[in-house]
């Protein structure tokens, strides 16, 4: 009997096994076709990436033709015979050259092939006097005196790198006159004619480097004054949109009865719309401050201007991070726990939309004034904003029971600290935690039973909370400060309006920080030498972009 049991058990056993086999077995095939149709799909996701990177901004196109030509015409320094004879293997320094100078812009460019060239011509001249001294020496001393030399220029140059303005505009032209000047000064001592191969790496970096300035100067040039100045058009307008968008997101809410898919999509077509415009203003801070260094290196671009002003465009953009601080606070308004009764908004959804459209308006007409470089309207804040600003404030001061409250929110409040303990301890016994946790929170509800009494105004409230002397009231203390403090914020009648009192105050504080945009702009304008503000050409221009911004918004209900 004995035997077969155990051959029983053998063939479970077996059989178990198989099933585990056979089970790791599908696992490891459908693993397999996992990634089977992850490498069907890579050309096409690598294609489509492709695609779309060179369709946002077809110039990255051009500049990658651009690159590749300029590696192919110094790679026949090496490929052709008469000029790698003239040369020889130093040839390969103008290839590294145009890797690493050759950007985007002209003015990146410029900045890395100028520091690039006056880096090696100085690391050079420094090279060759010191190696100058150093051979009216002996052996020995010349040893010492090249080290004391690469210790004291490396030195030096890494403290320079510290220096704001060295940092700014020619750390890399440090960077390369420490790396030659350590080339050619450590390997002269073991190299003869170091000087014929400082000369052929100079000529062969000049060559790199007049390459990369004739493709980005001559073919198909990119600006970074240009990439800046558009940029700035560009935060304005989607600040613009932003405001408009959040005032009728707020105020749409209030009249959805039900919500449906195309709500949904329309909804997160709106959040994508404030996203960008938000990451548009807030992201810009590196982004402008590199394009204005890198214009600083350009041409003129103004025959009026002798010395554009690119660094005002810097502070315009700290402006409008500063306005858009204001935004991203008005968008919180429409995600707060608290929200503010629908037929509340709706007594000043007119007043509010016409704020926002006047101030979405005013940023349109500063956009399309950078746009074109002429002076904005005299009358960019116009007698309707006056108006929506005014009719705001009547319609706030109209409903005063709504921001002041009333007396029956002090009864409910009166029972706010007998109602939070009473719950409390109806928790405590619910709670399984033995009869020991049971006898503290008696003893503590015991000792505490003032919290009933008539003290129940703000100072039994500080009264209560300095209670807690022991071990057993701090523990009891922070089982009831969450419940009260829900228990505060929803007895309080007047809490429903306190979240649209804040939606109108950022909205009047927006108003108010348009004056300091409207200013920078203007200083902007009369640093740059805009042309002055014509009434025929500027009115169709400033309707024509609010009816394209207008357009571009998603679709919302009737008012």
């Amino acid at each position: 009997m004995v035997p077969k049991v155990h051959a029983g058990m053998e063939v479970e056993n077996m059989a178990k096994n198989s099933e585990d086999c056979g089970g790791k077995s599908v696992v490891k095939g459908a693993k397999m076709r996992y990634f089977v149709e992850k490498l069907k799909r890579f050309p096409k996701i690598v294609w489509k990436t492709m695609w779309k990177v060179g369709k946002e901004d077809p110039r990255r196109v051009i500049h990658a033709l651009k690159v590749g030509l300029s590696l192919t015409l110094v790679s026949l320094l090496y490929l052709m015979e008469p000029l790698f004879d003239g040369i020889g293997s130093n040839a390969i320094w103008a290839v590294m050259t145009v890797v690493v100078v050759l950007e985007f812009t002209a003015g990146a460019t410029l900045c890395k092939g100028l520091n690039r060239g006056l880096g090696t011509l100085i690391a050079g001249s420094l090279a060759f006097f010191v190696e100058y001294i150093a051979t009216e020496t002996g052996r020995v001393f010349r040893a010492v005196f090249i080290g004391t030399a690469v210790f004291l220029i490396g030195g030096l140059s890494t403290y320079l790198r510290f220096f704001p303005y060295i940092k700014k505009n020619f750390d890399y032209g440090v960077v390369i006159f420490m790396l030659t000047f350590n080339l050619i000064t450590v390997s002269s001592y073991r190299v003869d004619n170091v000087l014929k191969i400082a000369h052929e790496r100079f000529y062969t970096i000049a060559i790199g480097c007049g390459i990369c300035l004739l493709m980005s100067l001559l073919v198909f040039p990119n600006w970074s004054g240009e990439d800046l100045h558009n940029n700035t058009v560009f935060k304005l307008e989607c600040i613009a949109k932003s405001i408009e968008v959040c005032v009728n997101e707020y105020f749409n809410d209030a009249v959805l009865v039900e919500e449906t898919d195309d709500d949904d999509d329309d909804k997160s077509a709106e959040e994508d719309l404030i996203y960008k415009g938000f990451k548009a203003v807030l992201d810009s801070k590196s982004i402008d401050e590199t394009m204005a260094l890198h214009a600083s290196w350009e041409p003129r671009h103004s025959r009026h201007c002798y010395r554009y002003p690119w660094q005002h465009y810097v502070k315009l953009g700290g402006v409008l991070r500063q306005f858009g601080y204001t935004v991203v606070a008005l968008h919180g308004c429409l995600q707060t726990e608290i929200q503010t009764p629908k037929s509340v908004r709706v007594l000043f959804k007119d007043p509010c939309v016409r704020v926002s459209k006047e101030v979405s308006k005013a940023l349109i007409e500063l956009a399309t004034s950078i746009k074109n470089r002429r002076h904005c309207s005299p009358e960019i804040l116009s007698d309707h904003l006056h108006e929506a600003l005014q009719d705001l404030n009547t319609a706030i001061k109209s409903q005063p029971r709504l921001f002041l409250g009333s007396d029956k929110g002090g009864s409910a409040t009166n029972n706010m600290l007998a109602l939070a303990a009473a719950h409390a301890a109806s928790a405590g016994k619910r709670t399984p935690r033995g009869s020991d946790q049971q006898h503290k929170q008696h003893h503590f509800l015991s000792n505490n039973s003032h919290l009933s009494s008539v003290k129940t105004d703000s100072s039994a409230l500080m009264e209560w909370k300095t209670k807690g002397g022991d071990q057993n009231n701090r523990s009891q203390h922070k089982m009831l400060r969450p419940q009260l403090s829900k228990i505060a914020i929803t007895s309080l009648e007047f809490s429903e309006a306190l979240p649209f009192a804040a939606f109108a105050s950022l909205l009047v504080e927006t108003v108010a920080k348009l004056d300091i945009v409207i200013e920078e702009v203007e200083e902007l304008g009369r640093l740059a030498c805009f042309a002055e503000y014509k009434d025929d050409i500027d009115e169709s221009s400033v309707t024509l972009n609010v009816n394209v911004v207008q357009n571009q918004l998603p679709s919302h209900g009737a008012d």
